[in-house]
């Protein structure tokens, strides 16, 4: 599906003096916040922008500081390390 987005020409002039197609620039955002807000997976990120490894989403995505590391992940990991040190940690 081809779809297009009207924008004024002093916003598109912004875009591509940030060096880059305005194009390519509003598809990566809208792939950035569609991954934020859940609307997108890392698969179709990689399918959306044309990557050919789940590396190059991790690394697309951590350009724009998008990370899904939770404060669930967290307490996990300091379970874990709490487990194999035998020591609990404390929280920072």
């Amino acid at each position: 599906m081809r779809i297009t987005v009207e924008i004024p020409d002093d916003l598109a002039q912004q875009l591509v003096s940030l060096g880059g197609d305005p194009a390519r620039i509003l598809l990566e955002d809208f792939a950035a916040e569609s991954y934020r807000a859940g609307k997108l997976t890392m698969e179709q990120i990689r399918q959306l922008l044309g990557f050919d490894t789940r590396m190059q989403v991790d690394a697309f995505l951590q350009q724009r500081q998008v990370y899904d590391y939770t404060v669930q992940d967290l307490e996990k990991d300091l379970a874990t390390l709490d487990r194999l040190t035998g020591s609990p940690t404390e929280p920072r």
